[in-house]
């Protein structure tokens, strides 16, 4: 999370923002061996029909891309695959709405696995983890990035894995 302490900082922010100046990136932990060891997900996104509550891949959407690597893959207790995600644009639950929408639902998360779950899981929220913020500073104009360790039970969960 940013914030900023003053009007101007502000305005550089949210216009670096709009311009996709600013870099996400984040450790996801999804369900199923995702093929390949990178992709894109190139999908509009926009409310769902069926529950407006939700989001999902729609024509009627706006712009949505997300690039994911593959960092780690697990076969027990259920294939998973451990990857990084980057987010071109920034649309409501993006990541989790594209890779479920390529059969690929972020462990633990209950509105868009579509009912499909980790045996035994120990986390109880999505394992979605924003480890990485980048951005250029508004006052002194150098590039910054930000690096967040990944939380105790997401780690948790990571030891209970095996390859």
């Amino acid at each position: 999370m940013v914030v900023a302490r003053t009007p101007a900082a502000y305005r550089s922010l949210v216009s670096q923002l709009g311009d996709r100046e600013v870099t996400r990136s984040y450790r996801v932990l999804v369900l199923g061996g995702v093929d390949g060891e990178s992709g894109v997900v190139d999908a509009p996104i926009g409310r769902s029909v069926s529950s407006p509550t939700r989001m999902a891949v729609s024509r009627r959407g706006k712009e949505a891309r997300t690039r994911y690597r593959v960092e780690q893959r697990f076969t027990e207790p259920a294939p998973t695959t451990l990857m990084t995600a980057a987010l071109e644009t920034g649309r409501t639950h993006q990541i989790r709405v594209h890779l479920s929408a390529i059969g690929h639902p972020v462990v633990g998360d209950e509105v868009y696995a579509r009912g499909r779950s980790l045996p035994g899981a120990v986390i109880t929220r999505p394992f979605l983890h924003a480890y990485r913020l980048g951005f250029t500073h508004p006052t002194t104009g150098r590039r910054e990035t930000f690096d967040s360790a990944l939380p105790s039970d997401l780690e948790g969960q990571l030891a209970d894995l095996r390859p």
